[in-house]
């Protein structure tokens, strides 16, 4: 089931069947992928961290010199499209704003909710095997040069699922991306998070360019309440192999355990339970 709930020039949200059409053909989303995106996950008939995810998506928004709806207009959206959906039922909420048709005129703006799947929530539980594929560049080349739109979140995702089908052709669930000189950096949909010796890490998104993962932030925030303290540090994949645990984390899917990378087993780690039961995740 998908929910649909579109902005309207007026700036009042609007659910609408899901198989209404909203985008014209030369819409440059479509045609281009410019434009942004936020996921987040909805439980209790509320989308969580909306906020975090609001700001990172003016941030994305700002990078592309695209003009976002007011953030008033932004969070109706949201409260729409959740008011509509089952409260008993965990879901992803994605908000959209594309530049519009090619020839001119307002942003695109909508946000779909679709239900998290028993896939998904299985990954939960099993964890996941990962294989690392190189992103070809060095670890700090794009945060020189703004045109290369480090850390913003577009809707240009063809190499992103490209990789996740690599993943699935060669035995494994997900990919972790490897920078020309050797530091692991991200999966295509989620940040890396690793444990070691009571110090909870993930990759420094203002030093490498990646994606500033909303879930690892909230994450780090709250390592003091399991006892850790947090970091952000540079990592070689090699280096995984001795930490307490090791996890892929997004907004869909939530904290996620590697189990294997590159073939070498990794977990389960007893923390896993304690992490997804303190970010409130279903299993």
């Amino acid at each position: 089931m998908t929910l649909l709930a579109v902005l309207g020039p007026d700036l009042v949200p609007t659910v609408v069947p899901a198989d209404t059409p909203i985008l014209r053909a030369d819409d440059l989303g479509a045609v281009r992928g410019d434009g942004v995106f936020e996921t987040a996950n909805v439980r209790g008939g509320r989308p969580w961290l909306l906020d975090a995810h609001l700001d990172r998506m003016a941030r994305s928004a700002a990078a592309l010199d695209l003009a976002l709806p007011a953030r008033e207009a932004l969070v109706a959206l949201a409260d729409t499209a959740c008011r509509a959906w089952p409260a008993a039922d965990e879901g992803a909420l994605r908000i959209v704003c594309t530049r519009g048709p090619e020839s001119g005129g307002p942003p695109t703006v909508y946000a779909t909710l679709n239900p998290i799947t028993d896939h998904q929530r299985a990954k939960r539980r099993s964890g996941v095997a990962v294989r690392t594929l190189p992103l070809g560049i060095p670890v700090a080349v794009r945060t020189a040069e703004p045109a290369l739109l480090a850390g913003a979140k577009t809707l240009s995702y063809a190499v992103n699922m490209a990789c996740q089908r690599w993943a699935t052709a060669h035995g494994a669930d997900d990919v972790l991306w490897v920078s020309a000189d050797g530091y692991a950096l991200e999966a295509p949909t989620s940040s890396l998070v690793w444990l070691r010796d009571g110090v909870l890490c993930t990759v420094p998104p203002a030093e490498t360019g990646i994606l500033a993962g909303t879930t690892a932030a909230h994450l780090l925030s709250r390592a003091g309440e399991l006892g850790w303290t947090a970091r952000e540090q540079l990592v070689r994949p090699a280096e995984l192999a001795d930490a307490q645990g090791v996890w892929l984390t997004s907004s869909a899917r939530g904290p996620v355990e590697v189990r294997s990378l590159d073939d070498t087993p990794l977990g389960p780690s007893p923390e896993t339970t304690r992490i997804t039961k303190l970010l409130g995740f279903p299993t």
